[in-house]
């Protein structure tokens, strides 16, 4: 790994050459006090004082909605027509390091299997500038899955805020040293830095091992009816993690012509597991919000070898009824 510095007044110009050669940028706005990403087209754009973006990064490889085939009828037969879902060119600028760690999450899932070309062809042409962080609140755990405020996996390039003029720039992947080049004048050799000393420290609340042994001999106890009474069924924390891949495929159709969706969907909607006969394995809130654990941090550690949460806190702060994965975690590891 190449270490570098970069000037805070440069990354405009580092700005202009990656959209010289094609590539879209996405990063941070503030949109009526919710901080997105989005497309920019100026540094100056990018928002600044936050702990943690309102949605996550993923969209970006896996949106919430988009287009996987075009298709009419013709007669008694279907056509498909041309795909028309191509990936474009990204750069995805300030992404938290638990976010980039999440697209490593969000690929071994759609990799797993059969892989999905959508989602492949999105993170091939999709280059991820991470920015360590330098606050944290409350919420924020990344230590406890794996992750830390300046944890380089998942970045092709990240940037560590050194002083208020200078950017400390770790290349990571080819793809990172693929921006450097573009602007190669723009960066210079880093001297001795200890960037530890200038990120958030959060500290380690539980032992990822520990809990993934303890939660299959669980499945049966009441913990799970209890912490889920206040839980409303919203989805709201599975459209805000950055690591939540559930989705459903629909049709639209418009006379003889029809589009095939594929839409972000969520394992704590009451009809997620709705069978067409009416049964449903899951038919209360205390089963979904159990599998909704148990995935994150059973299921998918033990086929993926990848937890199914960073840690970035996003589903606590944004829950309409102050339900905190931190905290249950915690009466998890607690309960007999």
């Amino acid at each position: 790994m190449e270490k570098m510095t970069i000037q805070a007044g440069a990354i405009e110009e580092l700005f202009g050459r990656i959209r010289s050669g094609g590539r879209r940028i996405l990063a941070p706005v503030d949109k009526s006090g919710a901080i997105v990403f989005d497309e920019i087209s100026s540094y100056g754009q990018v928002a600044s004082g936050y702990i943690q973006t309102t949605l996550s990064a993923k969209e970006a490889v896996l949106p919430r909605f988009e287009e996987i085939l075009r298709f009419r009828s013709e007669g008694k037969g279907v056509v498909f027509e041309e795909e028309s879902n191509k990936a474009l060119p990204t750069v995805v600028f300030g992404l938290r390091p638990c976010d980039a760690r999440s697209l490593s999450v969000v690929s071994a899932v759609f990799e797993r299997d059969y892989p999905d070309p959508f989602v492949r062809s999105k993170i091939e042409n999709t280059v991820l500038i991470g920015v360590s962080c330098a606050q944290s609140d409350e919420y924020c755990f990344c230590t406890s899955v794996g992750g830390g405020p300046g944890d380089t996996t998942g970045s092709d390039l990240l940037l560590t805020r050194i002083d208020d003029a200078v950017f400390l720039a770790e290349i990571i992947t080819e793809k990172g040293e693929s921006i450097v080049s573009m602007a190669q004048e723009l960066f210079a050799r880093a001297g001795d830095v200890d960037k530890n000393s200038h990120c958030a420290k959060v500290s380690r609340y539980f032992d990822l091992e520990e809990l993934g042994k303890r939660l299959p001999a669980m499945f049966d106890s009441p913990v799970w009816d209890g912490q889920s009474l206040r839980c409303l069924g919203c989805g709201t924390c599975s459209f805000v993690c950055p690591s939540c891949t559930c989705f459903d495929i629909q049709d639209e159709t418009d006379g003889p012509r029809g589009i095939r969706l594929r839409c972000w969907d969520s394992c704590g909607f009451a009809q997620f597991t709705l069978h067409t006969s009416g049964h449903n394995p899951r038919e209360v809130q205390g089963k979904r919000w159990r599998q909704r654990i148990m995935h994150k941090f059973s299921y998918q550690p033990g086929g993926l070898g990848e937890a199914g949460c960073v840690g970035c806190g996003r589903c606590s702060r944004a829950c309409p009824v102050d339900m905190n994965l931190l905290q249950h975690i915690q009466e998890i590891l607690e309960a007999d």
